[in-house]
């Protein structure tokens, strides 16, 4: 019996020293809060992105734009025109000799397709250099700089007035469109950009009013004002009418001067006829 109320107590015991234990040890820290992380800032508005290459194949000579449309595909045609107009080498000599850049867009194979039957063959060689010039600007433009550009745009085919060589860029959020005033397109791929020079795929041909729109009506001519020789006509008419008056003066003249004569010869026999009488 006695054994059993020690175990007991030695249990007890051992419980209490346990739980003293436990209660002096210090009570775990609270969890401290760690960096509260930065607020994501808003995603930047998406540029405009074209579907195509955005470079074209590195060169260490100069940029051979023929070349790079080649690789590129569908532009045989325009690569054909570029040449046989000689406006590839004006093109390749301008961009390797300036630091402005240039900017082409690039009808395709299946643009000029889509011309009437004629179209080309209807103009002459100077005509189709200039079409071709049409295509093609002095500064390279990226996607970004289609927002700001001042219309219209100046091609190198001179002249951008109304009835002329007109290029008018309107950009987009999705889309940068062209018009030249006969032509409405936008541009479809980028065949081609490096900072320097920009290549623009576009599905139809830019037609400028100079070559396929219909002329301006001619200005009303202005009232005639009178001139040196309106001036020379009418002294000559004046010297006539007094050449007239003069020959009226001098007939009238030598009409009076005979009968005078006759006066005077009848007024002397009748007084050379009074003398004999007496």
């Amino acid at each position: 019996m006695m054994k059993q109320i020690f175990s007991s107590f030695t249990l007890i015991l051992v419980s209490l020293l346990h739980c003293t234990t436990t209660l002096a040890q210090p009570a775990a820290a609270p969890a401290q809060p760690g960096p509260i992380a930065a607020p994501t800032p808003p995603s930047p508005q998406v540029p405009l992105v074209l579907p195509g290459p955005a470079a074209g194949p590195a060169s260490s000579g100069p940029t051979n734009v023929t070349k790079i449309l080649e690789k590129a595909g569908h532009f045989s045609l325009f690569i054909r025109l570029l040449k046989a107009t000689s406006v590839a080498g004006q093109i390749e000599k301008q961009l390797n000799d300036s630091n402005s850049g240039m900017t082409i867009f690039a009808p395709t194979d299946d643009a000029f397709s889509g011309l009437s039957s004629g179209t080309l063959n209807s103009l002459k060689d100077e005509q189709k250099e200039s079409l071709m010039k049409f295509h093609v600007v002095a500064s390279y433009i990226p996607l970004s700089q289609f927002q700001t550009v001042s219309n219209p745009l100046r091609t190198n085919a001179g002249d951008s007035s109304k009835y002329a060589y007109p290029l008018n860029v309107t950009s987009y959020p999705n889309s940068v469109n062209i018009s030249t005033g006969i032509t409405n397109t936008s541009l479809s791929g980028t065949v081609y950009s490096d900072g320097q020079l920009a290549i623009y795929q576009v599905n139809k041909v830019l037609l400028p009013w100079d070559l396929f729109g219909a002329k301006p009506p001619a200005p009303s001519p202005a009232p005639a004002k009178p001139g040196k020789e309106n001036s020379a006509a009418a002294a000559a008419v004046d010297d006539d009418s007094t050449d007239d008056n003069n020959d009226k003066v001098n007939a009238s003249g030598a009409v009076r001067l005979p009968a005078m004569q006759n006066f005077v010869f009848v007024g002397a026999a009748i007084f050379s006829a009074a003398i004999f009488s007496l």
